[in-house]
């Protein structure tokens, strides 16, 4: 099996450290390492220019100041996109420099009013950026820090001309991330889009699952090394027939705020096996992953 890395189970910062500072700023990111997280995960959007930037959606008008920009308001326009019209601001129509006078702001500022304090203080970061934070973070904890780059919409933006897999490829390869180590490892949710990176990289590929949907399992096993699900479909079963097939298992995401007892949340499903763990508060969940360990070998 190439993934899990290690035999520990990994934390994984979702978008950084989210419950701390605003997702997908080197901020973030960075506490996440310091927090404890083993890995961070970046989801990655292109610019009308081609530079790949760390957004959840490629609207950008939640979690940046986009619409306090004058300059800027004849870029709003309404679109397509899976089969649903979308109306804001988009990273596809905005060049970097124009992005780069932007500042991320708290996505969900009801549930996490704390990190509105934080609004207007960092850039959008770029995947070059991003790959800087790992190197330096590693050298600096002496610990291997991984990279998980979740690539959005990669079939839509290839009907538009800007091709992020190949984008992705090239910065991982300057910053020597794109060896078969799993130093880095690639998600989606488009199956054809995996398919289409097996024949062009050794990177570990990441088979993303939503909640309601029944992964097959078999299929994902032929281009993809994990099967990352929503944490409601990592059960034992799910992850036993995962290993069997050699895939490593990932649950996203465990957010503290929504669950009465996170630590239980994350040790339920230590228990099932998975092989990581995507956390919004990833410092909580390293001491969850501590504290079932200890358990562990008491009971081992």
């Amino acid at each position: 099996m190439i993934a899990p890395v290690t035999a520990l189970p990994q934390v994984i910062g979702h978008r950084g450290a989210p419950g701390h500072r605003p997702e997908n700023t080197l901020a973030s990111y960075r506490l996440a390492v310091r927090l404890g997280a083993d890995a961070i995960e970046p989801d990655l959007v292109p610019t009308r220019d081609g530079v790949l930037v760390a957004r959840h959606e490629h609207e950008i008008s939640r979690t940046t100041d986009v619409a306090l920009h004058p300059e800027l308001a004849d870029r709003r326009c309404t679109k397509v996109v899976g089969g649903r019209e979308v109306t804001g601001w988009f990273t596809e129509d905005l060049t970097l420099a124009e992005l780069r006078t932007l500042r991320a702001v708290e996505r969900h500022p009801r549930l996490r009013p704390g990190n509105t304090r934080y609004d207007g203080r960092w850039p959008v970061p770029t995947l070059d950026e991003i790959c800087a934070l790992v190197h330096h973070e590693s050298r600096r904890s002496g610990r291997r820090i991984r990279l998980c780059a979740e690539v959005k919409e990669a079939s839509y933006f290839a009907s538009i001309g800007l091709p992020v897999e190949s984008t992705l490829l090239e910065v991982l390869a300057r910053h020597r991330l794109d060896g078969p180590g799993g130093r880095c490892q690639v998600q989606s949710f488009e199956e054809d889009v995996l398919r289409g990176l097996a024949g062009r990289t050794e990177l570990p590929l990441v088979q993303l699952v939503d909640a309601g949907e029944r992964p097959d399992v078999a299929r994902v096993a032929t281009y993809a090394q994990v099967l990352g699900v929503h944490t409601s479909l990592a059960t034992p079963a799910l992850v036993a027939e995962a290993h069997a097939a050699g895939l490593a298992v990932h649950a996203w995401t465990l957010r503290a705020e929504l669950v009465a007892d996170p630590y239980a949340e994350a040790r339920t499903l230590l228990d099932a096996g998975v092989d990581g763990l995507f956390s919004d508060q990833p410092g909580l969940t390293v001491e969850a992953r501590a504290q079932w360990l200890a358990a562990q070998e008491q009971t081992g």
